[in-house]
């Protein structure tokens, strides 16, 4: 058996859900990628990829093209991961928003020529069903239906970001508003709508969380005060057992009304904590505070 010095990033999961994006993340982060690769050549690539090249981290994309080589997906995979340190993410997304997002592109879905019928939903699904190998061997499964390209890059960087730390953890603090639904594969939620909202003070109305006016009037209340208090002791107590346990990654997230105000002050100033306190990686994205 290789000592698993090289890591690997498999990505794949449903047309439309982000691979590109998630790749070319990797890429900017340092990782050596190649894009629809059969899963039969993956073991070849990599061994020539060793000896042609100084290379520790690599991404590898593998979507529904590959379909013919599925079926044996799960023996690939286990063989793949005796050898090297290989990670799987999947990436998938509400059927409505897949179909929105093919019909706001115009591009044909993969699995129609293949199904033979012109019907968006169906391809869908049995992508989905044909896919659920792979996803059922995933590390990480991300929903990204509520994540534009931009936060998900943000998100795939702080994840497998190139930055090692002591602590061996990569946090995320999300903010978000719940009239626009919740983020889906949260580690953690909390919910602020119990906060004085500066939603109703004239002044600050069109401010966001991140304006230093708008902070000071979410931070400086005693209830916030509070809060923060007591979710530190939290994570005082959470995060070393995370840590213990070796894991790469915490998506934690902040939710208020709009996801503009509220959420946005305290995921910040929670982000200089944990940054400062266990010397993490932590990325902050705001989802809805343009919204």
């Amino acid at each position: 058996m290789e000592t698993p010095s090289v890591e690997v990033i498999i990505v794949s999961g449903l047309s439309g859900a982000g691979k590109t994006v998630a790749l070319r993340a990797l890429e900017d982060n340092g990782y050596f990628c190649s894009d629809n690769l059969p899963l039969t050549l993956i073991e070849s690539f990599l061994s020539t990829v060793r000896t042609g090249k100084d290379i520790r981290r690599i991404g590898i994309g593998v979507d529904i093209r590959e379909y013919l080589f599925l079926s044996d997906a799960y023996g690939i995979i286990s063989s793949l991961k005796k050898r090297y340190n290989v990670k799987i993410l999947f990436l998938e997304a509400e059927n409505e928003v897949m179909a929105r997002r093919f019909k706001e592109t115009r591009r044909p879905h993969p699995m129609i020529p293949i199904s033979g019928e012109v019907n968006l939903e169906k391809a869908i699904e049995e992508e989905r069903r044909l896919l659920s190998v792979i996803r059922d061997a995933a590390d990480y499964v991300l929903d990204t239906s509520n994540f534009t390209p931009h936060q998900l890059r943000s998100l795939i960087g702080s994840t497998y970001g190139v930055r090692e730390t002591a602590a061996g953890l990569k946090v995320t603090l999300i903010s978000f508003g719940f009239k626009f639904g919740a983020p889906k594969d949260l580690d953690l939620l909390f919910d602020v709508r119990f906060l004085p909202n500066p939603y109703f003070v004239a002044e600050l109305k069109p401010l966001k969380g991140t304006d230093p006016v708008v902070a000071d009037y979410v931070l400086k209340c005693d209830e916030t005060r509070e809060f923060l208090a007591r979710v530190g002791a939290l994570f005082d107590f959470l995060l070393p057992f995370y840590i213990r346990e070796g894991r790469s990654y915490l998506i934690i997230g902040i939710g208020c009304t709009g996801g503009r105000h509220r959420s946005p002050a305290i995921v910040e100033e929670l982000s200089k904590g944990l940054a400062s306190k266990y010397d993490l990686v932590v990325n902050t994205v705001h989802r809805d505070i343009d919204t």
